[in-house]
């Protein structure tokens, strides 16, 4: 190998180490996208939990309340529950406030159908 070749090898291993870099920074640019994303919808997901705790606290308080008072479930009531489970929570005992996967919960319906 003459010296022209080995000059001519470092400079295209310079410059494939200039691409590497500037892909490693296009990378390190996306992954601090994704964490500054994954951690907006960590705390979006955080502050819907709790308002979502709260409505089913205040369903139940509903609930309780009107049974102790009418013995019998009232319409509005019922219809929290049903508009509930309708987008996708479960209202039974069981997983209650839990997001239901795409098929029907026997529990849920279940109580839908003794609440009626």
């Amino acid at each position: 190998m003459n010296n022209r070749q080995i000059f001519d090898q470092v400079s295209d291993m310079e410059q494939q180490i200039g691409e590497l870099y500037e892909q490693l920074g296009d990378l390190k640019g996306r992954l601090r996208d994704l964490l500054e994303e994954n951690h907006r919808l960590a705390t979006e997901n955080h502050h819907l939990r709790n308002r979502l705790d709260n409505t089913d606290a205040d369903i139940i308080k509903e609930v309780t309340n009107s049974n102790a008072a009418k013995g019998e479930i009232p319409g509005e009531g019922y219809d929290n529950l049903a508009r509930l489970y309708d987008e996708g929570f479960h209202i039974c005992n069981l997983e209650f406030g839990s997001p239901r996967q795409d098929e029907d919960c026997i529990f849920c319906l279940d109580f839908l159908n003794k609440a009626k």
